[in-house]
């Protein structure tokens, strides 16, 4: 954007630093439009949390702004203490929708009479998992109390292949 002045002198007479001087009074306008066009947004975001703590006042720029960062670090805090209970949250999830597929799969396998020699080494496996899972399901949160499986539990998993 060019300033717009009665008389411009074309663009090859002037120098450069006569064209910076020119430029610099509307780089500013466009900067200070953008910062007030971001307050004023900062302002209609936070609207309900300002009338809450200054109902009735006019609010200055820097008003908004202070205001604006308590209101984030709030924010950040409170996301903070529901991220923890959101982790244990998911974990509780996790463990009892293993336990859920256990039950299923144990349930689905014991519907048929026919039972081949996988099958019978599958369902004896998914019940040694099944009361492991209940064990953990129960058990504190901790991720030092969980159950580690030692070296001699690997070699006598069953293995299909």
């Amino acid at each position: 954007m060019a300033p717009s002045t009665v008389f411009m002198e074309p663009d090859n007479l002037l120098t450069p630093k006569e064209k910076n001087k020119l430029r610099k009074p509307v780089v500013e306008k466009m900067r200070r439009d953008r910062i007030n066009s971001s307050i004023e947004q900062l302002k209609l975001l936070l609207e309900k949390e300002f009338q809450r703590h200054q109902p009735n006042s006019k609010l200055e720029k820097a008003d908004i702004l202070e205001m604006t960062v308590t209101y984030l670090k709030q924010q950040s805090q409170l996301q903070m203490k529901t991220a923890g209970s959101f982790h244990k949250s998911s974990q509780f999830d996790f463990r009892e929708g293993y336990s859920r597929c256990l039950q299923e799969a144990f349930h689905f396998l014991s519907l048929h009479k026919v039972r081949t020699e996988t099958q019978t080494k599958l369902l004896s496996h998914f019940q040694k998992s099944q009361s492991a899972a209940t064990e953990v399901a129960f058990s504190p949160g901790n991720p030092s109390t969980l159950k580690q499986a030692s070296p001699k539990d690997a070699s006598t998993l069953w293995r299909p292949w």
